[in-house]
């Protein structure tokens, strides 16, 4: 007979034993296997620390228990880096493996590789050290075609890839040129992957313009992300097919908000309208506010060509030239969208808030609504500021008591511990020929936070509304956006960064969301601003949908969703689905098929968000280095935003333009890299380059094909201070 400490081994192992590829937080355990008391629970973490002494269980990142490893070869995703090495990342255990260039074998970036793992000594069995092992076998390509420029040299001819970290160039035998002549941009096709020291070889399969021409840098982008640039047939037909009017049998289902007032407020070039705000005041002195979000859901239906496609794109990719859609246009701009004084289909939030920003009631319903106005961010703002009206009294109303609410919440969210992170974003005006003019630097305004607020808010209480349901036989599957408490080390080395520029952040027993935050209220308006930011965000783990909930550390949310953005996010289009599911009433074979579905549907839409952000930084940088071009030999007041031992990393304050000064164009000094200090130091004259230090830089050379700006340092002086260049 089993003693109660064997008992829970058991039950632990057993349970392990099922999830081989998964690790679980010791809360999250205890609660999967049914203990409920204390005194159980005691017992629980006593059985853990024995299994943890057998190694028989492994603590793996972020304080999470999986099955121990027995074999030595794991499978994971590999990830280069700029300097040629890689680090291969294992499925659910957070666990990173080191791969050095000369054990990559044929393997590239983003390939998904069976590694071998060496042997670790007595000396590198510390807690932190990582493992390091040897690419077997690549399991899985990330790519058969690569973006690149073609050139020639001899008689050989070869695309050099755009992305730095491919690693190698592909050799195009002369016959598979497909018309493309040196200095095009092209796409091409990985024929084989070569062998040894051999490199890849290739055919030409299309020609995307002059390399360094602004068209086919972006066009680059795209393919280089391996975004679709259209629909296919069948979608297309599908949506031509579903008609613009609202049967009245629909409408009578629903919750009519046609004649209460709400309306829209997005930036001035938007098309597609997610959202729509109402607010109406109560006797109690409490308000009732509405956020009423477009039932995408209603058009895609589950298992359509429109719902499998938006799967596959799992977001809409927004360029500074255009936008490339998770859903048909028809859809997108016109059925789904809340264009004013037009009937649409909702779902909307109601929420009973106190003037103190408390949510004493809520109800979530299936709605039509039409909204009575049309505002840009610029319009509400004067309002805001008493600057201007809208024309009419009811919406300045409406408007300034929204503000005043959204500040008390955003307040209240603070206090409670949430981070607001400002990132500072460029926006760009184009010429005839869409070559960027003008780079502006997008002012965050209150007319934005109070948009923002107000969808946090309904995205929370879509969260809680599953999350705290009543405890059932069983629970309800769902689709969460969660963030995880971030690696202690990470945020030891940002508390060793902001102390050199005089700032204090206590790591001792670690580090809450509210103390993150007060670092960066007192750096705001500072001129190290946007690289604190910076370097803070990297220390933080990356927000991600999830079908396991763990709480939002950014937001201190123990709930959080996406519910608000369906026409450009799928998550929330598959959030909307669940409600309506629960709501309607849903067999258990239903939730098992959701339960089964979901870890997929939060896997796809993470790794297509992910693409999406590098791609849409990307596009940035292609119309940020397109600008310069015009500025070579102009003189910038800027900010070192990193530092390296082959030079200093450089952002135009303005135009946040991010550039290079290269040690080799440092010529008046012999300049060492300080890793410490985050510096690099001239041996002679002592002089010394910090990060966040302001300089004042001349640009010396841009390259369009690689996407780089070179810039050296120039005398500050009060004259070049005042003076324009741009």
């Amino acid at each position: 007979m089993l003693n109660s400490s064997d008992s829970f081994q058991h039950k632990i192992l057993s349970f392990l034993a099922r999830y081989p590829n998964e690790a679980f937080k010791s809360k999250e355990l205890a609660r999967r296997l049914g203990i409920r008391n204390d005194a159980d629970y005691l017992m629980f973490k006593q059985a853990l620390r024995i299994l943890q002494d057998k190694q028989q269980i492994t603590k793996a990142k972020g304080k999470r228990y999986r099955h121990h490893f027995v074999s030595q070869n794991v499978i994971g995703k590999l990830e280069l880096t700029r300097q040629g090495s890689g680090f291969v990342f294992l499925d659910d255990s957070g666990e990173e493996v080191f791969i050095s260039p000369r054990d990559l074998g044929l393997a590239s970036h983003g390939d998904v590789v069976e590694v071998s793992l060496f042997a670790q000594s007595s000396q590198r069995r510390e807690k932190d050290a990582k493992r390091e092992g040897e690419v077997v076998r690549v399991v899985k390509r990330s790519r058969e075609t690569v973006v690149g420029t073609l050139e020639r040299g001899g008689s050989a001819y070869a695309v050099i890839p755009d992305d730095p970290k491919f690693g190698r160039d592909i050799f195009v035998p002369k016959e598979s040129l497909r018309s493309a002549n040196v200095g095009d941009k092209v796409v091409v096709e990985i024929q084989s992957w070569g062998k040894g020291h051999f490199n890849p070889e290739g055919a030409v399969v299309e020609v995307l313009g002059k390399a360094g021409e602004v068209s086919a840098e972006i066009l680059s982008v795209a393919r280089e992300f391996d975004l679709p640039m259209s629909f296919p047939s069948e979608v297309i037909r599908e949506s031509e097919h579903i008609g613009v009017e609202i049967p009245e049998t629909e409408i009578r289902k629903r919750v009519d908000f046609r004649k209460e007032i709400c309306f829209t407020i997005d930036p001035e070039d938007a098309k597609d309208f997610d959202d729509a705000v109402s607010l109406q005041p109560l006797p109690s002195g409490n308000f009732r506010l509405g956020v009423h979000i477009a039932d995408v859901s209603y058009y895609v239906t589950e298992g359509s060509s429109l719902d499998a496609e938006a799967l596959k794109r799992g977001t809409s990719v927004y360029f500074p030239n255009g936008v490339i859609p998770m859903l048909p246009e028809r859809l997108s701009n016109l059925l789904c969208s809340l264009r004013p004084d037009e009937d649409r289909l909702a779902y909307s939030v109601f929420m009973e808030v106190t003037p103190k920003g408390v949510v004493k009631d809520y109800e979530i319903r299936q709605t039509v609504i039409r909204s009575k106005r049309r505002f840009t961010y610029e319009q509400v703002q004067e309002v805001l500021d008493g600057r201007g009206s809208s024309g009419e009294t009811v919406f300045d109303e409406f408007l300034l008591k929204m503000y005043g609410l959204s500040s008390t919440l955003t307040k209240k969210r603070m206090n409670e511990g949430s981070i607001d992170f400002e990132s500072a974003e460029a926006k760009f005006r184009f010429d005839e020929q869409g070559k960027p003019t003008q780079i502006i630097k997008k002012a965050r305004m209150e007319s934005h936070r109070l948009v923002e607020e107000f969808m946090l808010l309904a995205n929370r209480m879509v969260a809680k509304h599953i999350g705290l349901a009543k405890k059932e036989e069983h629970q309800k599957p769902f689709l969460y956006r969660v963030h995880d408490s971030p690696d202690p080390e990470r945020i030891r080395e940002l508390s060793a960064f902001v102390a050199k520029f005089g700032y204090k952040l206590n790591v001792d027993g670690g580090v809450l969301s509210k103390d993150l935050q007060k670092l960066l209220e007192q750096v705001r308006g500072t001129e190290v601003e946007n690289v604190i930011n910076e370097v803070a965000l990297r220390a933080m783990a990356k927000a991600i949908y999830s079908e396991r909930n763990i709480g939002h550390y950014g937001l201190a949310f123990d709930y959080y969703s996406h519910f608000t953005s369906p026409i450009r996010r799928y998550p929330d289009l598959v959030v909307h689905r669940l409600l309506k599911r629960y709501e309607g009433g849903i067999s258990i074979q239903e939730r098992e098929g959701y339960r089964q579905r979901l870890p997929y549907v939060a896997k796809q839409s993470s790794e297509m968000e992910r693409r999406a952000m590098e791609a849409e930084r990307a596009a940035v940088k292609v119309m940020q280095v397109e600008y310069m071009k015009r500025h070579v030999g102009d003189e910038f007041h800027a900010v070192i935003s990193g530092v390296t031992r082959y030079g200093l990393f450089i952002e135009i304050n303005d135009l946040l333009v991010e550039g290079m000064i290269h040690v080799r164009d440092m010529e008046d000094d012999y300049y060492v890299y300080d890793e410490k200090h985050y510096a690099l130091v001239g041996r002679h004259t002592k002089t010394k380059y910090r990060l966040g230090d302001s300089v004042y830089v001349k640009v010396i050379r841009v390259n369009p094909e690689e996407r780089k700006i070179d810039f050296v340092l120039q005398t500050f002086n009060k004259e070049k201070q005042g003076r324009k260049t741009v």
